[in-house]
């Protein structure tokens, strides 16, 4: 008599399977496994249905009694309804027909080149128990994001062995998506970390297995430092220097930086007059977007670059016809 696998033991060696690929699906495996453990429950032999998914959704553990909220749960259960049909070509996947679209992804705030000047200046500026070691702390890791597309927790992660100061690259070691790579630093960039390097080690014994970055004062002394620590340095700045928010977010992040120095890099091309087409694989590997469809959404979701597509069909639009009589 054969026993009945659970959707629970599919879900789990569906997760196993994808995040041996690489896939982290923190959030979508938390939804993966309510699903299953709902419907195990339920004790139903009948194929999955939308329906039920459905169901499912809206029982979100918040009640928020929002559509949005039900999209994004049902979305989450699609890459898994496909593996299913495997077993049971019946199970349904789906779709946005049901509580509709999720929110499309918001406009970030492009940063203008005095924006950095001054981000940095004030970085300069903070105090220290430790002479210039806070304010240089967060002067070079604000200046290293704005300069390479890091993203933040890449930045703070970086270990002392991370940073070759010697060959001019990073290791940006197996972060979002697993995926792991070098990234090419500029001479500026580069003298900037060396100059940091010499200063932190003036005052703080690491080893190669220390993190890069550390805290200047109190008991943060030489300790990693957190994201809710670098956040809240940053909103201060960002209150101090009073910009005007241009993206669709509460205010200008930190991690709008990296967004910048996509935009910026895609603009230059455009003005060197390069095949941009031909750039983006390159770019998209740089900054460690897992697909490169994740690089080529600025080119229409960033209005600088829509201008620039504008210009260029605007152009196309205008070449005469070539009669074929």
């Amino acid at each position: 008599m054969n026993t009945r696998i659970t959707l629970q033991t599919h879900a789990t060696n569906y997760l196993n399977e994808r995040r041996q690929l690489g896939f982290g699906l923190r959030t979508p495996g938390y939804s993966i496994l309510s699903f299953a453990r709902y419907v195990d429950a339920l004790n139903s032999q009948a194929p999955l249905t939308v329906e039920l998914m459905a169901d499912w959704a809206r029982q979100d553990q918040g009640n928020t009694g929002k559509p949005s909220t039900w999209a994004r749960r049902l979305k989450n259960l699609r890459s898994f309804c496909r593996y299913l049909q495997q077993f049971e070509p019946r199970t349904e996947v789906p779709d946005d027909s049901i509580f509709g679209r999720i929110g499309q992804r918001l406009t970030p705030h492009i940063y203008s080149e005095q924006e950095i000047i001054d981000l940095l200046a004030a970085a300069h500026k903070l105090d220290s128990y430790i002479p210039g070691l806070r304010a240089a702390t967060y002067e070079t890791l604000f200046g290293l994001i704005a300069s390479t597309g890091l993203r933040v927790s890449e930045a703070l992660h970086l270990l002392d062995l991370d940073v070759d100061l010697k060959s001019g690259l990073l290791n940006i070691r197996k972060t979002k998506f697993a995926k792991s790579r070098y990234v090419p630093l500029h001479p500026s960039t580069l003298e900037a970390l060396r100059q940091y390097q010499l200063l932190r080690n003036r005052y703080i014994q690491v080893s190669d297995e220390s993190r890069f970055f550390v805290g200047a004062r109190g008991r943060r002394l030489g300790q990693p430092l957190s994201l809710k620590q670098v956040d809240r340095v940053f909103i201060s700045l960002r209150s101090q220097l009073g910009w005007i928010n241009r993206g669709a977010h509460n205010g200008p992040r930190i991690h709008d930086l990296r967004h910048t120095f996509i935009v910026r890099r895609v603009l230059l091309w455009q003005a060197q007059g390069l095949d941009v087409d031909q750039q983006m694989l390159a770019l998209s590997t740089y900054v460690g977007h897992a697909m490169v469809t994740n690089t080529y959404w600025y080119l229409t979701g960033i209005p600088e670059l829509m201008a620039g597509a504008a210009d260029k069909f605007d152009a196309f639009a205008h070449i005469p016809e070539v009669s074929h009589d």
